[in-house]
């Protein structure tokens, strides 16, 4: 019997959304990226982000667009 070491790996997030990601909603394209003060981050459609965005705007750290232009900032 072969045992198996489990490894974690991370990747780092990137900066921008060049790999195409989905809406953490529907699974649309997404456009916007919203950074958490956890280090983690939330992807959306321009629909969900506009729906969402006055209460993004009160937990993210960064609110990314997929041009990458910053729209948000502590």
């Amino acid at each position: 019997m072969t045992q198996m070491t489990q490894t974690l790996t991370t990747t780092p997030p990137a900066d921008d959304l060049v790999v195409p990601f989905h809406c953490d909603r529907c699974g649309a394209l997404a456009k916007v990226r919203v950074v958490l003060a956890s280090g983690s981050d939330l992807v959306f459609c321009g629909h969900h982000a506009r729906e969402y965005e006055g209460k993004l705007r009160d937990i993210a750290v960064d609110i990314i667009e997929t041009d990458g232009e910053q729209r948000l900032s502590h």
